[in-house]
Order: structure tokens, then C-alpha cells, then sequence
């Protein structure tokens, strides 16, 4: 994870979710919003025509206003083209329109980019809204692994792709146990009991088949198949004649876990790690869990919170820079309107709503915003300055929420051992301010 390649497309995926939330919360006036995805190999002549062909039509709405915002998105839409000679490797994707924001006003945007893989889709609307659905498909992970958890009490079938696990199904079930009673009947219950869990394998198998085989391609819709379960009955089912023959070379993991159920498959999750080593949610546990590591054994390799990691970053001494993916924390460049003193500062929404942080607490002067963007962003754009690598986690795991909630969803694990608590006195002292420039 920690491969350059990766942490460009972890944040190349950051920005296009980010763009998509943006996206979908815009609202515009009429139907003046239009969404055109190109495919690659798509010709940038044929959807020109295209646009030409629906300018002629829309000349025809009768409302003034709707026409003239209509027809100002579709000329927007026709500029952009114009500065591509032909579509990009993976596509175009293309946003323009007229839209209304918090106050009222009515703002134009045109957003413009290449996907960071290929998109399969072809799009053309025009609404009053923005349409994503294609760009999050292309979040979705490539890999997904299906998970059985099957015990004498029952049976789940979950999927893990990314850090997103989900349950497709749960079944529970009544078998028989041994038992030394019956006299002459012992070989009838015995047959019973076999005959009921011959029943329950076949039903799993058929079940296994019907949420894990693609009905449209006849082929598995997972990447790989872990069996998990507490008694012998995951290896009776992966050895079934009535398991089918697609998913069974699809196994890649038979672990023993001690529960069934839920708590079975977080542990079929964690048995399986070294297998799904380039699952997202593995690797947030990992590296969560190293951070907590260093915490817990108190080597001093580690920092958190908005300021202490920004001075730890400056010192060049961050390995890993952890940042929960919707830390809503704003840096501001303010300038002081009268010794001209840039000051940078980073406040949360409550933060912002203080108006004593934009004065200076001396001479009660106003600070001027100069600039203003999420410190996620910037972090974006900037981390490599710095010489670390950039992982963004989210609160979907345990360990995750744990870090999102206790730690303020940001900090580092360090390079060397550093006490960060030193450089404060050292701050109070000169009397300078920890974050200015």
C-alpha cells in the first residue's frame, strides 16, 4: 500500500468520491444541468454533431428562462469540447450547467477530466440535476470475495469488496445431534441425522450458487471463495459432488473459525488476511493497527491531531500521514490588515463560527481570509513536499472508528522518535505562533 502507484489511485479515488458528493448535492434552476460521459474510443466529431443536433431543439422550449440556460450549458458543453482533439485513454467525463447555491445565487460550473480508469458508460442528459451513478462505479473495487460461514447452526453468505463487507443472506438450521438412545432405531436416527445433514449441504451449494454465479454470464461474480465455519461441515461442503464446479475453483481459503454467523465472518476476515492482502479493509486494519502499535508499546513514533501532526509533518519526520477521508477541517490563510503577518490557520465548522479566531487576540485587529481550502485537499496536493506517503481511512472498521473518533481522524505514524510537547515550550518561549509560516 504503501507503493506510490497505489497511494496516487487512493487519491485519485478520494477526489472523484469528493467530486461525486459535490455533484450530487447541486441543484439547478429548470433543465439546465447537462451530464455527457464519453467512452474511450468514442469519437469527439460524433458528440459534437450530437450537441449541435439538441441546440436546435432546445430553441424550441418556450419557458425564455429555461431556454436561455439550456441553450447557455449546451454551448459551455460544445467550448469544453473544443479543447480536445479526441477522447482520452479511459474517457471524458463532462459537467456543465447552471446551478443555484446556498444562498441563492445562481452560479455557472463546468468540470471537466479524464477518469482515472477507463469508463465504460455513454451518457447524455440533461436535468435539473447532475448524474454520478457511472462515476461510482467506478469507485467499486475490482475484487470482490465471497465468504461462506457455515456451522451446525447455520449457514451466511457475505461479500467483501474494498472495505465494504455486506451479508447477502443468513439461514439458520435444526440438525439432530448424536445421541446414544433409540435401541433397534439407533441405525434409523443415525440414517436420519445423516440424511438431514446431506439436506443442509445441498442447500447450502445451491444457495452458494444462486448469490455467487453471475445468471448473465454463467461465471462467479467473486474474485475468490473463502469457506469458514466451526465443524467439519465447510470441509464436507468444498469437497461436495453438489458444490459447484465454477466456485469450486474459486476457494482460496478453508479456515476454522469459533463462531458462526457475523462474528464468524469478521473472523474468517481476519484468518484470511494474508490471502486478501490487497483488500482495502485489510490493509486499514493493518495500518491502523501498527499505529496503534507504536501507541500502545509508547515508542514515541507516532503523532495525532490537526497541529501536532502539521508541525511533525514540517520537521519532514512523517513515515505515513493518516487522514480520515471526511475530515471536515478548513485551512485558512489569513493575513493580519495591519503588519501585513500571513497566518495559517486550521478550524473544524465550530472553529469557523468563532469569530475570535479570525482576530488577532493582542490588538483585537482583523485577520483577513486570503485563502481558504480543506486541509484534505491540500494535504492532496501537497503530501509528497513532504516526503511521506498519504493513506486515507474511513470509520467502517472497528479500528477505524476508533481512530476517527478517539484520535480527531488525523495523524502519523513517525520515522524516529520525536516529543512533540518539547517544541511547544520551545514556541511559548519565543513567542512565535505554532502554525504561522
Amino acid at each position: 500500500m504503501s507503493d506510490s502507484h497505489e497511494t496516487d489511485k487512493n487519491i485519485e479515488m478520494w477526489k472523484i468520491k469528493k467530486l461525486i458528493k459535490g455533484l450530487e448535492s447541486a441543484r439547478g434552476n429548470g433543465t439546465s444541468m447537462i451530464s455527457l460521459i464519453m467512452p474511450p474510443r468514442d469519437q469527439v466529431s460524433r458528440v459534437t454533431k450530437m450537441l449541435g443536433d439538441e441546440y436546435g431543439t432546445a430553441s424550441n422550449i418556450k419557458s425564455r428562462v429555461n431556454r436561455q440556460s439550456v441553450l447557455g450549458a449546451i454551448t459551455s458543453a460544445q467550448q469544453r469540447l473544443k479543447l480536445y482533439n479526441r477522447v482520452p485513454p479511459n474517457g471524458l467525463v463532462l459537467y456543465t450547467g447552471t446551478i443555484v447555491t446556498d444562498d441563492g445565487k445562481e452560479k455557472k460550473v463546468t468540470i471537466d477530466f479524464e477518469p482515472f480508469k477507463p469508463i465504460n458508460a455513454s451518457l447524455y442528459l440533461c436535468d435539473n440535476k447532475f448524474h454520478t451513478e457511472a462515476l461510482s462505479e467506478l469507485l467499486e473495487s475490482d475484487d470482490k470475495f465471497g465468504f461462506i460461514i457455515m456451522d451446525g447452526n447455520g449457514t451466511l453468505f457475505g461479500t467483501l469488496s474494498g472495505n465494504t463487507r455486506e451479508v447477502l443472506h443468513k439461514f439458520s438450521v435444526d440438525l439432530p445431534k448424536k445421541h446414544g438412545r433409540g435401541g433397534q432405531s439407533a441405525l434409523r436416527f443415525a440414517r436420519l441425522r445423516m440424511e438431514k445433514r446431506h439436506n443442509y449441504v445441498r442447500k447450502t451449494a445451491e444457495l452458494a450458487t444462486q448469490f455467487f454465479i453471475n445468471p448473465a454470464t454463467s461465471q462467479p461474480n467473486v474474485a475468490g471463495l473463502i469457506l469458514a465455519g466451526s465443524a467439519d461441515f465447510k470441509t464436507e461442503l468444498s469437497q461436495s459432488d453438489m458444490f459447484d464446479q465454477r466456485l469450486q475453483c474459486k476457494i482460496l481459503n478453508v479456515v476454522d473459525v469459533s463462531y458462526g454467523g457475523e462474528s464468524g465472518f469478521n473472523q474468517a476476515i481476519e484468518l484470511s488476511a494474508e490471502i486478501l492482502a490487497n483488500v482495502k479493509f485489510i490493509q486499514e486494519k493493518k495500518l491502523i493497527g501498527k499505529y496503534f502499535e507504536e501507541i500502545s508499546q509508547d515508542t514515541g513514533k507516532y503523532v495525532f491531531g490537526v497541529d501536532d501532526t502539521l508541525k511533525a509533518l514540517e520537521m519532514g519526520a512523517v513515515e505515513t500521514l493518516m487522514v480520515w477521508e471526511n475530515l471536515d477541517v478548513n485551512r485558512f490563510v489569513l493575513k493580519h490588515s495591519a503588519t501585513g503577518e500571513i497566518i495559517i490557520k486550521h478550524l473544524n465548522k465550530e472553529g469557523e463560527a468563532d469569530q475570535s479566531n479570525f482576530r488577532d487576540p493582542s490588538t483585537n485587529a482583523e485577520l483577513e481570509v486570503q485563502e481558504k481550502t480543506s486541509l484534505l485537499e491540500w494535504f492532496a496536493n501537497e503530501y509528497k513536499k513532504f516526503g511521506c506517503t498519504l493513506e486515507f481511512v474511513t470509520n467502517k472498521s472497528q479500528e477505524g472508528s476508533q481512530f476517527c473518533r478517539g484520535f480527531g481522524g488525523i495523524g502519523g505514524i513517525l520515522r524516529y522518535q520525536l516529543d512533540i510537547r518539547s517544541f511547544d515550550d520551545l514556541d511559548d518561549d519565543e513567542g512565535v505562533y505554532e502554525d504561522s509560516d
